[in-house]
Protein backbone atom coordinates (compact mmCIF):
# COMPACT_ATOMS: atom_id res chain seq x y z
CA UNK A 1 0.00 0.00 0.00
CA UNK A 2 1.70 3.17 -0.43
CA UNK A 3 2.61 5.78 1.66
CA UNK A 4 0.35 8.53 2.26
CA UNK A 5 2.17 11.83 2.57
CA UNK A 6 1.11 15.25 3.57
CA UNK A 7 3.36 18.00 1.80
CA UNK A 8 2.42 21.60 3.30
CA UNK A 9 4.72 24.65 1.87
CA UNK A 10 3.29 28.10 0.67
CA UNK A 11 5.96 27.95 -2.14
CA UNK A 12 3.95 26.86 -3.95
CA UNK A 13 6.47 26.10 -7.31
CA UNK A 14 8.09 24.15 -4.21
CA UNK A 15 4.91 22.51 -3.91
CA UNK A 16 4.39 21.16 -6.52
CA UNK A 17 8.03 19.82 -7.68
CA UNK A 18 7.56 17.83 -4.97
CA UNK A 19 4.85 16.38 -5.18
CA UNK A 20 6.01 15.57 -8.64
CA UNK A 21 9.40 14.11 -7.20
CA UNK A 22 7.12 11.90 -5.01
CA UNK A 23 4.32 10.96 -7.19
CA UNK A 24 6.36 9.30 -9.46
CA UNK A 25 8.16 7.06 -6.66
CA UNK A 26 4.53 6.03 -5.46
CA UNK A 27 3.67 7.89 -2.80
CA UNK A 28 0.01 8.97 -2.37
CA UNK A 29 0.30 12.58 -1.76
CA UNK A 30 -1.65 15.40 -0.17
CA UNK A 31 -0.99 18.49 -0.43
CA UNK A 32 -1.66 21.88 0.26
CA UNK A 33 -0.09 25.73 0.50
CA UNK A 34 -2.15 26.65 3.52
CA UNK A 35 -1.13 25.43 6.80
CA UNK A 36 -4.63 25.66 8.36
CA UNK A 37 -5.89 23.69 5.55
CA UNK A 38 -2.98 20.70 6.12
CA UNK A 39 -3.82 20.75 9.81
CA UNK A 40 -7.81 20.12 8.85
CA UNK A 41 -5.88 17.57 5.92
CA UNK A 42 -3.83 15.76 8.76
CA UNK A 43 -6.97 15.55 11.34
CA UNK A 44 -9.11 13.37 8.03
CA UNK A 45 -6.63 11.71 6.41
CA UNK A 46 -4.39 10.65 9.46
CA UNK A 47 -0.93 10.45 6.86
CA UNK A 48 1.91 7.94 7.64
CA UNK A 49 4.00 11.36 7.80
CA UNK A 50 3.82 14.97 7.23
CA UNK A 51 6.21 17.39 5.40
CA UNK A 52 6.05 21.22 6.51
CA UNK A 53 7.42 24.49 5.76
CA UNK A 54 9.00 26.17 8.80
CA UNK A 55 7.71 30.02 7.21
CA UNK A 56 4.29 30.12 6.60
CA UNK A 57 1.70 33.15 6.85
CA UNK A 58 -1.09 31.78 9.04
CA UNK A 59 0.77 29.01 10.95
CA UNK A 60 4.42 28.59 10.78
CA UNK A 61 6.17 25.27 10.47
CA UNK A 62 7.07 24.90 14.43
CA UNK A 63 3.45 25.38 16.20
CA UNK A 64 1.96 23.34 13.74
CA UNK A 65 4.27 20.62 14.68
CA UNK A 66 3.91 21.41 17.96
CA UNK A 67 0.06 21.24 17.58
CA UNK A 68 0.31 17.89 15.47
CA UNK A 69 2.27 16.27 18.19
CA UNK A 70 -0.01 16.97 20.95
CA UNK A 71 -3.06 16.05 19.49
CA UNK A 72 -4.00 12.33 20.37
CA UNK A 73 -4.57 11.22 17.47
CA UNK A 74 -1.73 12.52 14.81
CA UNK A 75 1.14 12.20 17.79
CA UNK A 76 2.54 8.98 15.98
CA UNK A 77 2.91 10.69 12.96
CA UNK A 78 6.39 11.70 11.87
CA UNK A 79 6.76 15.55 10.64
CA UNK A 80 9.93 16.47 9.03
CA UNK A 81 10.31 20.07 8.84
CA UNK A 82 11.82 22.22 5.51
CA UNK A 83 13.35 25.69 5.67
CA UNK A 84 15.53 28.31 3.73
CA UNK A 85 15.45 30.84 6.19
CA UNK A 86 15.89 28.99 9.86
CA UNK A 87 18.52 27.46 9.25
CA UNK A 88 20.84 28.14 12.46
CA UNK A 89 21.46 25.54 15.35
CA UNK A 90 18.92 27.38 17.07
CA UNK A 91 16.00 26.74 14.86
CA UNK A 92 17.05 23.56 13.89
CA UNK A 93 16.88 22.42 17.75
CA UNK A 94 13.77 24.86 17.95
CA UNK A 95 12.10 22.32 15.52
CA UNK A 96 13.19 19.37 17.55
CA UNK A 97 11.82 20.67 20.63
CA UNK A 98 8.39 21.34 19.06
CA UNK A 99 8.11 17.63 18.02
CA UNK A 100 9.85 17.58 14.81
CA UNK A 101 11.47 14.08 13.82
CA UNK A 102 14.10 15.34 11.47
CA UNK A 103 14.58 18.87 9.90
CA UNK A 104 15.86 19.89 6.52
CA UNK A 105 17.42 23.12 4.76
CA UNK A 106 16.75 24.52 1.56
CA UNK A 107 17.86 24.20 -1.32
CA UNK A 108 17.66 20.24 -1.00
CA UNK A 109 18.53 17.84 -2.99
CA UNK A 110 15.19 15.59 -3.69
CA UNK A 111 17.12 12.24 -3.28
CA UNK A 112 18.18 13.66 0.38
CA UNK A 113 14.68 14.15 0.92
CA UNK A 114 13.98 10.88 -0.32
CA UNK A 115 16.01 9.27 2.20
CA UNK A 116 14.78 11.59 5.14
CA UNK A 117 11.70 10.55 4.42
CA UNK A 118 12.94 6.96 4.37
CA UNK A 119 14.90 7.12 7.52
CA UNK A 120 12.11 8.58 9.70
CA UNK A 121 10.02 5.98 8.75
CA UNK A 122 12.35 3.21 9.75
CA UNK A 123 12.81 5.01 13.22
CA UNK A 124 9.45 5.34 13.53
CA UNK A 125 7.86 1.54 12.71
CA UNK A 126 10.77 0.21 14.83
CA UNK A 127 9.03 2.01 17.78
CA UNK A 128 5.86 1.41 16.53
CA UNK A 129 7.14 -2.75 16.27
CA UNK A 130 8.72 -2.73 19.81
CA UNK A 131 6.42 -5.12 21.95
CA UNK A 132 7.48 -4.32 25.39
CA UNK A 133 7.48 -1.97 27.86
CA UNK A 134 11.33 -0.48 29.25
CA UNK A 135 11.79 -0.62 32.65
CA UNK A 136 14.70 0.82 34.41
CA UNK A 137 15.62 3.18 37.25
CA UNK A 138 12.04 3.69 38.13
CA UNK A 139 11.72 4.86 35.01
CA UNK A 140 8.62 3.12 32.44
CA UNK A 141 9.50 3.83 28.67
CA UNK A 142 6.36 2.79 26.43
CA UNK A 143 8.48 2.79 22.52
CA UNK A 144 4.65 2.20 21.16
CA UNK A 145 3.23 5.15 22.56
CA UNK A 146 6.67 7.40 22.91
CA UNK A 147 5.90 8.09 26.56
CA UNK A 148 7.90 8.36 29.99
CA UNK A 149 6.80 7.67 33.38
CA UNK A 150 9.21 8.16 36.51
CA UNK A 151 7.89 6.84 39.49
CA UNK A 152 4.21 7.00 37.87
CA UNK A 153 4.84 10.27 36.99
CA UNK A 154 4.71 11.23 33.25
CA UNK A 155 7.84 13.17 31.67
CA UNK A 156 7.00 15.36 28.72
CA UNK A 157 9.93 14.81 26.32
CA UNK A 158 10.77 16.26 22.71
CA UNK A 159 11.04 13.51 20.37
CA UNK A 160 14.52 13.11 19.99
CA UNK A 161 15.17 13.46 23.75
CA UNK A 162 12.45 10.40 23.81
CA UNK A 163 14.56 8.23 21.27
CA UNK A 164 17.68 9.22 22.88
CA UNK A 165 16.42 7.93 25.84
CA UNK A 166 15.24 4.82 24.78
CA UNK A 167 18.14 3.91 22.83
CA UNK A 168 20.06 4.30 26.22
CA UNK A 169 18.17 1.97 27.87
CA UNK A 170 18.61 -0.54 24.89
CA UNK A 171 21.92 -0.37 24.75
CA UNK A 172 22.53 -0.50 28.40
CA UNK A 173 26.19 -0.60 29.48
CA UNK A 174 26.98 0.26 25.61
CA UNK A 175 29.32 3.28 24.66
CA UNK A 176 27.65 5.13 21.92
CA UNK A 177 29.69 7.52 19.44
CA UNK A 178 28.61 10.51 18.53
CA UNK A 179 28.57 9.55 15.00
CA UNK A 180 26.33 6.69 15.59
CA UNK A 181 24.07 8.84 18.05
CA UNK A 182 23.31 11.17 14.85
CA UNK A 183 22.91 8.50 12.43
CA UNK A 184 20.30 6.65 14.44
CA UNK A 185 18.89 9.16 16.58
CA UNK A 186 19.16 12.51 13.98
CA UNK A 187 19.52 10.02 10.77
CA UNK A 188 22.28 12.12 9.89
CA UNK A 189 25.02 10.87 7.47
CA UNK A 190 28.34 10.86 10.06
CA UNK A 191 30.32 11.51 6.70
CA UNK A 192 29.02 14.79 6.10
CA UNK A 193 27.65 16.08 9.44
CA UNK A 194 29.24 14.49 12.56
CA UNK A 195 29.10 17.73 15.11
CA UNK A 196 28.80 16.65 18.68
CA UNK A 197 27.15 19.96 19.10
CA UNK A 198 23.86 18.73 18.43
CA UNK A 199 23.96 15.73 20.67
CA UNK A 200 25.56 17.34 23.36
CA UNK A 201 22.40 20.18 23.77
CA UNK A 202 19.98 17.02 23.48
CA UNK A 203 21.74 15.27 26.45
CA UNK A 204 22.23 17.76 28.53
CA UNK A 205 18.26 18.90 28.33
CA UNK A 206 17.00 15.22 28.48
CA UNK A 207 19.38 15.10 32.00
CA UNK A 208 17.59 17.84 33.30
CA UNK A 209 14.40 16.36 32.70
CA UNK A 210 15.22 13.32 33.99
CA UNK A 211 16.60 14.35 37.63
CA UNK A 212 20.02 14.16 39.22
CA UNK A 213 19.54 10.53 40.05
CA UNK A 214 19.15 8.87 37.35
CA UNK A 215 20.81 11.34 34.83
CA UNK A 216 23.93 10.34 36.79
CA UNK A 217 23.75 6.68 35.20
CA UNK A 218 24.53 8.55 31.67
CA UNK A 219 28.11 9.15 31.41
CA UNK A 220 30.67 10.66 29.28
CA UNK A 221 33.22 8.05 28.00
CA UNK A 222 35.85 11.24 26.81
CA UNK A 223 37.35 11.04 23.21
CA UNK A 224 34.17 7.89 22.48
CA UNK A 225 30.69 8.64 23.37
CA UNK A 226 27.99 8.00 26.19
CA UNK A 227 27.25 5.28 27.97
CA UNK A 228 24.40 4.51 29.70
CA UNK A 229 24.39 1.86 32.68
CA UNK A 230 22.19 1.58 35.82
CA UNK A 231 24.75 0.14 38.00
CA UNK A 232 25.96 2.31 40.80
Amino acid sequence: MPIKLLLIDDDKDMLKVMRKYLEVRNFNILFTDNASEGLMMARESIPDIIITDAEMPDINGFSLCKIIKNEETLTHVPVIIISGEKIDDEDIIEGYEKGADDYLIKPFSFNILLLKIQAVLRRHSAFKETPHILKNLGMEINPSQRTLKINNQTVNLTRKEFDLLALFISKENHILSIPYLLETVWGYDPANYNDPHTVEVHISRLKKKLGSSISSHINTITGHGYKFSSDD
